[in-house]
């Protein structure tokens, strides 16, 4: 004989099983790996161009894993690396302070939480301040300026990073900010003689690099500057791509070399088709033609470009 409450329990389970109720049953995916949420599938796709299903298939194999759900959809030929950077939903501007002469810059990002102070006077007016303190002095302590702007604006602040450089030897420190201040540069292009910084074909062609780099979004100066890993890597991905399956050991090499160039093309700042001239010419021959017609020896020796919400590679 059972108790009153057991069979008032009984009763209950049988009516919820006339009904139809099933019991909730438990996702092993959901708690073994990262969990593959319309979300997370939405936001690969906008980060790889590849179609849903691609990218559901590609998170489901990666166990939740972004990066090697990028890389998955790329090998397959389903996404472009072009769009691999994870960006964060954060707002704020970039700002820059280039000292009189163009001996030295600064660049900075500062967030803030919503788009509306990011155009606000007030804020900007702050970053600008920010990018001239830390161009004063690299060390500056700006916690009490932060604040304050806190204060006044009524949101929370964050001066996320800022990037400084000194000009070494001849050459030039450039700046360039982007309509919405969204995007920034900060750049240095060395020459070999000291008169040549002072000459209008050389300023130009320092407007202009710095233009190049907000435009193609370049990651080094030349090859060279290219870390290792990141070749391999490349290698890697174009070897296991679905174009090269079955292909001849001879002709596979060919095919990854082609692949590799175009990669270099994109990635490398003086492989990229010169964005002024309709990439009719690469910024490694339009620097030589405005060397040669200068009569000096000019090279780009570094860069930075920052944009709001990116992950800092």
């Amino acid at each position: 004989m059972i108790s009153e409450s057991a069979a008032v329990q009984l009763k209950n389970t049988a009516a919820l099983t006339n009904s139809g109720f099933q019991p909730p049953t438990f996702n092993h995916d959901r708690y073994f790996m990262g969990e593959i949420t319309a979300a997370n599938v939405a936001k690969l796709r906008e980060m790889t161009s590849a179609g849903m299903m691609d990218c559901k298939k590609a998170l489901t194999e990666a166990g939740g894993d972004m990066d090697k759900a990028v890389d998955l959809l790329r090998k397959s030929g389903a996404a472009s690396a072009a769009k691999k950077a994870l960006r964060d939903a954060r707002e704020g501007v970039i700002a820059q302070y280039i000292a009189p002469g163009g001996k030295s810059g600064v660049l900075v990002e500062v967030n803030c939480e919503t788009d509306f102070v990011a155009r606000n006077d007030s804020f900007r007016a702050f970053c600008d301040e920010v990018a001239k303190k830390v161009a004063t002095d690299p060390n500056v302590d700006l916690e009490a300026d932060r604040q304050a702007a806190v204060g006044k604006i009524g949101e929370n602040i964050k001066i996320a990073r800022n990037a400084r450089m000194e000009v070494s030897g001849n050459g030039l420190i450039a700046a360039y900010i982007h309509t919405g201040a969204k995007v920034g540069v900060l750049v240095e292009v060395g020459a070999g003689k000291a008169e040549t910084a002072g000459k209008e074909e050389f300023k130009q062609l320092v407007k202009d690099i710095t233009l190049q780099i907000a435009a193609g979004h370049p990651h080094a100066v030349s090859r060279e500057q290219v870390a290792p890993e990141v070749i391999a890597k490349e290698r890697e991905i174009a070897a296991q791509s679905d174009r090269l399956k079955g292909k001849p050991a001879q002709a596979m090499e060919k095919i990854l070399q082609g692949v590799l160039e175009k990669f270099y093309q994109t990635y490398c700042l003086v492989d990229q088709g010169f964005v002024k001239r309709n990439s009719e010419i690469s910024v490694k021959d339009h620097v030589a033609e405005v060397a040669k017609q200068l009569g000096d020896e000019i090279s780009i020796r570094r860069f930075v470009r920052f944009q709001v919400g990116e992950s800092p590679a």
